[in-house]
């Protein structure tokens, strides 16, 4: 039997010809990510290792975005701890307030994962860079801390779930759509603790902003990691932003899958995540009259400049409506600097929305967005449960940039073909 994409990937980190799923390696690692909440925790299992350096300077990242800028002193304090071991231990990738984003947007777009790459994250959205052809996926501080003083870390190989992707998405349906279609139709936890594999002629009509969005939510299906054939988009991604030595993996003929489902995307329409769980979909056809209170737009998942550009075509010469408080967040610097230069900053502004410098802000609660008693969001996020974005009787539906323009334009859940 031969392997997937992501049993080749570990085998080889492993040093192995071949691996097979539910079997435990010991790997080598390219990239171990922190940010500002669980960094402090991994410092602090760090210094209890007895190691008086990291294994690599330039294979650590650690990135301040979720409570950043700090929102209070203890998020200050967390920040100041793990910039001052980043500084001491001479970590090369510590992106400082003004040069950070968004850890899932930055790393990426700093080039520092790549085709064939397996990387560690504490924070359970790493899961983004499959869309590269890289294995990544979330881990606990303890495990950070393992990986920053060995380089190494332990799995267990994944079984896999084959998604074969057809035909072109419609008007107004992005990689957001798409994943919670997929969530909606296998579940909350359809793919506990497997890879889930993205192939088939559809692929090359997705974006890498799609395929980022998509791989960052496998961890929404309970996937182990999400996982992309590369082609000539990912290589030519790659090298506009990397200098980095990467190597492509392709899944054996007859690798081994628990599940294979076909997709067809001309089929998929506009998707929204209903309260509380992202497998809680409705197409926007089926939403119903649904008043809402905020918009956000921004995230791991849909902060990317398409999904911006996605948000201005909709807001263009329009205005949020009167109850409704729309906040974007673009997800790096670089891409809050480019949509200013194009334009959309005076598209939203003009249309009375607010923008934020980059950060995960609202999303996990944090700030720059928090829901009161009985408040509504529609967001780009990635996560819809009980008090995920402030009181916990607030709720929150989950779209694509597409559907949370239009819906702060008519002040309810709906389409940019409404308006």
């Amino acid at each position: 039997m031969g392997m997937t994409m992501t049993q080749k990937i570990l085998a080889d980190h492993a040093g192995l010809d071949k691996v097979s799923a539910g079997q435990l390696i010991k790997a080598k690692l390219d990239m171990v990510l922190g940010n500002d909440i669980t960094t402090p925790v991994a410092v602090k299992e760090f210094k209890k290792i007895g190691v008086d350096k990291v294994f690599d300077v330039n294979k650590i990242a650690i990135v301040p975005d979720h409570f950043t800028p700090n929102k209070d002193i203890k998020s200050a304090e967390q920040v100041k701890f793990i910039r001052e071991f980043a500084k001491e231990m001479g970590i090369v990738n510590f992106f400082e307030i003004g040069q950070m984003g968004v850890e899932h947007a930055l790393l990426p777009e700093k080039g520092l994962v790549v085709p064939g790459d397996v990387v560690i994250g504490a924070d359970s959205h790493t899961c983004t860079y499959g869309a590269l052809g890289a294995f990544s996926t979330g881990i606990g501080s303890t495990d950070m801390a393992a990986g920053m003083a060995t380089g190494e870390a332990w799995f267990k190989v994944p079984e896999a779930m084959k998604f074969v992707l057809k035909g072109k998405p419609g008007k107004w349906v992005g990689g957001k759509d798409i994943i919670l279609h997929i969530i909606g139709m296998i579940g909350v936890d359809g793919a506990l603790y497997r890879s889930m594999e993205f192939t088939g002629d559809g692929v090359a009509h997705l974006s890498m902003d799609d395929r980022f969005a998509m791989a960052n939510m496998a961890i929404e299906a309970g996937g182990k990691n999400g996982i992309f054939e590369v082609d000539e988009k990912t290589i030519e991604y790659v090298k506009e932003h990397s200098t980095k030595t990467y190597k492509v993996y392709k899944a054996d003929d007859d690798a081994e899958y628990v599940a294979t489902y076909e997709i067809d995307l001309s089929q998929v329409k506009p998707t929204v995540a209903f309260p509380h769980l992202p497998s809680n979909t409705r197409t926007i056809d089926n939403v119903g009259n649904i008043k809402i209170d905020q918009v956000v737009i921004g995230s791991c998942t849909n902060g990317r400049i398409e999904d911006l550009r996605v948000a201005a075509e909709v807001l263009k010469g329009r205005k949020v409506h009167e109850d409704v408080r729309c906040i974007i967040i673009p997800a790096t610097q670089k891409i809050w600097k480019q949509a200013m230069n194009e334009g959309l900053f005076d598209i939203f502004i003009d249309a009375g929305a607010a923008v934020s410098t980059p950060t995960c802000g609202p999303c996990l609660g944090g700030h720059m967005g928090i829901l009161a008693k009985g408040e509504r969001a529609v967001a780009t996020t990635n996560r819809n449960f009980v008090g995920r974005m402030g009181h916990p009787e607030s709720e929150i539906y989950l779209a694509g940039p597409a559907i949370a323009a239009a819906s702060a334009v008519l002040g309810r859940i709906g389409s940019p073909d409404e308006i």
